[in-house]
């Protein structure tokens, strides 16, 4: 079966066609599937060498709100570039931007190899080199790749529905995460210390070619193959001549009006709020409090990988059988607990299944809200209200970082190291509860299904 789009942006085919998902969505699952192999590599590669450079929780906690900061300053103008531009050739210039920093970082570091320490003794207490001049290169780089990734991925969400027949975005998007959790904590991580063991610098090469490899994949993407014509939003922006502002602000109005979407974005802005309150001191956790090694926290993290993958396949049955509202109700009452758990462990294995639990609910609330925000949101509108979406979820992170490393600070010579490390995470354990009591009486499987219903009558009547 052959996908084209008509001129008038609908698709052609048979009717077995929303049944399948197409040559032109396996070229993107398998871009981001690469690229999702390096972000593995990356993340055991950047903070096993942030903490190679400094002890400082502050400091280290500044990493995460280098990575995390683009997603508050860039993301709304990032939303009205999408619905300007080519969603596929904003892809590809991300990602080899994003190839070209790494490639940099990597000869950054290559530079002073010789005076960084072996990677697993950093578990045994080893000093840190101290050197802040390369862990100012170090966060500038986070910093631009996080604002590549800014763009990449609201264009890449943006996009899915234009390879994806619209009943088979809950299959796509669950096959896709399932992919990109196995290759970025399963495989990836792995692979890091391995590379790590070699030297310093070469995760960092590896990195590089993923999104170089990512971005070639991306361009593959036949135009014609596609079920709709990618740009054709941005052509009707451009022909009513709007600037950016009244652009970004449309997006904005349509979100903040929306009853449903609009506390969802809150709800979830406040869930990885806490995810990088504890991710902040995470390494230094896992080094002091767990005495893992390299291939020990690489290890820890293919639990996520591996309950993200389950919850992948089994998101859409788990949503069917239990209905939505509940389903999202049982993200934050397990992350809660999770989380309350790992702050209480001393042994890595225990964290490993927490990690597992924890990936599986989170991945099964991506399902459900993604796919509900492909489906509802009008597509000359969905680049921008996805980005002012965004912004809320995603733009809370860098506080969140910042604030797991100022908790840390702040406990330690109040109440010792020890509960210092351990404090983030129990802060994070009690806001998932009160969270959940927020939540619940807005995140209802009715109020979902009438979201979907409104946007059906909607559609019907705009003719779209």
């Amino acid at each position: 079966m052959t996908e084209t789009a008509r001129a008038g942006g609908a698709p052609t085919g048979t009717s077995d066609e929303p049944t399948r998902l197409g040559a032109a969505y396996y070229k993107l699952f398998s871009a981001s599937t690469i690229s999702n192999l390096g972000d593995g590599i990356g993340t055991i590669a950047y903070l096993w060498l942030a903490s190679a450079l400094t002890r400082n929780g502050l400091l280290i906690g500044l990493v995460g709100v280098a990575q995390r900061l683009p997603w508050l300053l860039f993301s709304l103008p990032a939303g009205v570039i999408t619905d300007r531009f080519s969603r596929r050739k904003l892809m590809i210039w991300s990602n080899t931007a994003r190839a070209v920093i790494t490639f940099a970082i990597t000869a950054a570091v290559w530079m002073r190899q010789s005076t960084l320490p072996d990677p697993d003794a950093l578990a045994g207490g080893v000093e840190a080199t101290e050197d802040y001049a390369l862990f100012a290169v170090v966060l500038l780089a986070v910093l631009l790749l996080g604002s590549a990734e800014v763009l990449y991925d609201n264009s890449a969400q943006t996009f899915m529905p234009a390879v994806v027949d619209p009943k088979n975005l809950e299959k796509g998007n669950g096959r896709l995460w399932s992919a990109e959790l196995v290759a970025n904590t399963i495989a990836g991580p792995p692979l890091g210390a391995f590379l790590l063991a070699i030297a310093f610098a070469f995760p960092f090469v590896i990195d590089a070619g993923t999104f170089a490899v990512s971005a070639a994949l991306i361009a593959w993407i036949a135009p014609a193959s596609m079920r709709r014509a990618d740009g054709a939003s941005a052509a009707k922006m451009k022909a009513q001549a709007t600037n950016w502002r009244q652009d970004l602000m449309e997006g904005v109005r349509w979100l903040w009006a929306h009853p449903l979407l609009r506390p969802m974005a809150i709800i979830l802005g406040l869930l990885n709020m806490i995810g990088t309150l504890t991710f902040a001191v995470l390494v230094l956790f896992a080094q002091e409090i767990l005495e893992t090694s390299t291939t020990e926290f690489a290890i820890m993290g293919t639990g996520a990988a591996l309950g993200g993958t389950v919850g992948g396949w089994v998101a859409p049955r788990i949503s069917k059988a239990i209905g939505e509202g509940p389903s999202l109700w049982a993200t934050l009452i397990g992350g809660g607990v999770t989380t309350l758990t790992i702050g209480l462990s001393s042994w890595w294995p225990i964290v490993w299944f927490m990690f597992a639990v924890f990936m599986l609910l989170a991945v099964l609330w991506n399902v459900i809200t993604v796919s509900l925000r492909q489906t509802i949101i009008p597509d000359h509108l969905l680049g921008r209200v996805n980005s002012v979406y965004r912004f809320f979820a995603w733009g809370m992170m860098p506080i969140g970082a910042a604030l797991g490393g100022a908790i840390m600070v702040v406990t330690e010579p109040l109440a010792g190291r020890e509960l210092a490390l351990r404090m983030p995470w129990f802060v994070a354990a009690a806001i998932h509860l009160v969270l959940f009591a927020f939540a619940a009486p807005k995140l209802t499987t009715a109020n979902i299904r009438g979201a979907r219903a409104d946007a059906d009558h909607e559609g019907r009547s705009t003719g779209v």
